[in-house]
Order: C-alpha cells, then structure tokens, then sequence
C-alpha cells in the first residue's frame, strides 16, 4: 500500500456568483490553465470568465455523421446495385432519393451515439468514482449553494504556497487542500486468488458437462408415468379386503351436500318444509331425477311396478291414500334417510333435487287422483285453448 499523499489541487470557496465569476476572470488572467469552476446550478458568462475554448466535441459528431452517411450510402449501393442488382420499378440501380430516408437515419444515429460516448467517456472521463473532489467538504459545498474554484496540481504554475496564498486575496470563505486518494494494490498472483480461479475453473467446468452430457438427456419426469396407484374398480393389495376404491370416512361430507341432521329417526317431518315451489322448471328437474333414480323401483308413474322383478321386492304404490297423505317432509325424509329395503339416496342427489322429487310425485299423485274441481279447472284450461 502506498501511503505518500500527492497534492490533486487547492480549492476556494465562494458565496455569491458574482464572486465566482470574479474569482474564474482573475484565475485565468493569472495565467493559470488547469483550474476548474465548481457550481450548484450554470452561472450565466461563466465560459467567458474562465476563457474557455470553443469544446471539439463538434468535430466528433461531425466526422461520425459524414461516416453513417458514408456507410449507408456504400453499404446500399454495393448490396443492390453491385453484388444483387434489382430493378425495381424500372429505376436506376442507384437510386439516389430512394436511399436517402436510410443514409439520414444512420446519420443521425452514429452521430448521436457518438457524441454522448465521446462526452461521457472522453471530455468528462466519467465513470470516476476515484475522483480526489469526491466526499471533500469543498464538494459538499458547491454541489449545495456555494460556488468554487480548484487550480489542479498539473499546472506548469502551480506552487503550493504561491497558489494559496494568491487564492486567499479573492477573499473566499474557505481554502482546502485536496489529495489523491491512497492507492491500495492488491497482488493478484496470491495463493488464495490462484486458488479461488481454480474451484471457479472446476465448477463451471463440471457444471457446463453435467448440464450437456447428463442433465439435458434425462428423461424428464417419468416418476409419473411410474406412480403408484389404483384404477377405478380394481382391486388392490394394499388393503386386507383387497378393495381398491374405498368407503368414505364417516362423518365425510362431500363438496355441496348438507349434512342431514335427523339421519335415523323415524317421522322428522314437523321441522322439514318444501322450501321450493312446484314451477315449471323444478318440475322439469324433479321429473329428470325421478326416471335417473326412482323409475327402476318406483315404475314410471310411481305404481310401484319394479323394472327389476326377482332382484329386490316392488315397492307400495305412491297412489295409495297412505302415501298421499305423506307430508312433502316425510318423502323428503324417505328418500334421505331410506326406508325398509330401500338404501338412502343423500350421495347421489343434492338437497335441491330431492325437494324437485318431491314435487314430481305430488304431480304423479295428482295425475292419478285427480278431484272433481281439477277436472273442473282441467276442462276449463281445454275450453281456454280451443277458444284461442
């Protein structure tokens, strides 16, 4: 590490603009060359105060414009009218006009592009993250609501004493001597750098062959293809009674079914009222549940006609004054709760589709043991509809 500090520049500080502006007219009279004015905003005639040259970074935008317009106009011209000639449209192979939007863009392009790198890189020598201003006091200042001036150290009149002492007759608040910061070096052929390059060497090499050779020829995800499990109706090992498909827990409820409270009693009807009106479409989805769940016991019109003779006993008629006397809670309560030989329907149809059964029977009863004033309403509702 080298520990000698080296003087960067002497800086003074200001308080007003026309006191930097004073300060700048009498540097550069002085005869000073390297010196440079610090400010929190541009002060107006600071260029002419510090007799500041006209900047060259005119002449690179220029060169770099006439260039794009150069490449352009041989690059257009060599690919269509030297190495792949086309005609179009019946004009010369160099047509001038046609290439002019393309040499104008690539103008402007290269000429823009340039002149920000050349400011960035070159007149300001940015990034500088190392430079001796930074974090000083006299930086904190001017980049607040102060002014400054610094004579850098690379003049060919730059005297530490002289430079000081002239500084200090503009009458500035404050003088600063700023250094270059300490440099630290850091060897890098150590033991510990050399060592670190090869595990990185080791790593990137054995994961760049893992990744090519191994990783991108395995077969991807074939532990699903190999899961076990079980199909639908088959029988498993796993189980003491070899059933694949298993009961649901007790107490299961699945997703959209309702607990029944009064599972096992015998005539809840008291508290179950049909929450339903028998419209035109909750006859419609009773009557579609009834033919998917009850016609194979029930018969078609309820008569208790089993489609499945030998297999399980017929059921009574609904058209008997027993059934028909059944509250609407009641069948609700048979065909959730089941009754004699008949098992309980709760996981195949909803709360709803059962209240819309309820309705469909009561239309069958109706159908069947019609009173006189419904065929009085019957024949009424006939009349109606020749009439119309």
């Amino acid at each position: 590490m080298n520990n000698e500090k080296k003087i960067y520049g002497i800086t003074a500080t200001f308080k007003t603009p026309d006191e930097i502006i004073n300060a700048a007219k009498k540097v550069s009279n002085a005869g000073y060359i390297h010196f440079d004015v610090n400010t929190p905003y541009p002060v107006h005639g600071m260029d002419g105060a510090m007799k500041i040259k006209p900047s060259k970074l005119g002449f690179v935008t220029l060169v770099m414009g006439l260039s794009g317009a150069a490449i352009a106009l041989l690059l257009m011209f060599w690919t269509m009218s030297v190495d792949y000639p086309i005609v179009i449209g019946g004009k010369p192979f160099f047509a001038l006009p046609a290439f002019i939007p393309i040499t104008f863009e690539l103008t402007v392009l290269l000429a823009t592009l340039s002149t920000v790198g050349a400011m960035i890189a070159l007149f300001f020598r940015l990034p500088d993250n190392q430079h001796p201003l930074h974090d000083t006091e006299y930086m904190k200042s001017v980049s607040a609501d102060k002014y400054g001036v610094v004579i850098e150290a690379e003049d060919v009149k730059f005297d530490e004493k002289s430079v000081l002492d002239f500084l200090k007759t503009l009458n500035p608040i404050s003088t600063e001597i700023v250094f270059y910061p300490v440099v630290e070096e850091y060897p890098i052929f150590q033991p510990k750098f050399i060592m670190f390059l090869i595990a990185i060497a080791i790593v990137v090499s054995g994961g760049t062959y893992f990744s090519l050779n191994k990783l991108t020829i395995i077969t991807p995800f074939n532990w699903m293809m190999e899961q076990d499990r079980v199909n639908a109706q088959s029988p498993s090992e796993l189980f003491a009674d070899g059933r694949g498909m298993r009961t649901p827990v007790e107490g299961t409820v699945a997703k959209g079914f309702i607990p029944y409270p009064y599972k096992g009693q015998t005539n809840p009807t008291e508290v179950l009222a049909n929450p339903f009106l028998p419209t035109k479409e909750n006859i419609a989805l009773g009557k579609a549940k009834y033919f998917t769940y009850c016609t194979p016991c029930h018969g078609d019109f309820a008569d208790g006609d089993s489609r499945l003779r030998g297999q399980f006993p017929n059921p009574p008629t609904l058209h008997s004054k027993r059934a028909r006397d059944f509250s609407d809670g009641m069948i609700y309560h048979i065909i959730t709760n089941g009754q004699n030989v008949m098992p309980s329907y709760a996981s195949q149809i909803t709360r709803d589709e059962r209240w819309a059964i309820v309705n469909y029977v009561r239309v069958l009863q109706r159908a069947k043991n019609a009173s006189d004033a419904d065929l009085i309403d019957m024949n009424k509702e006939a009349g109606s509809n020749v009439a119309n």
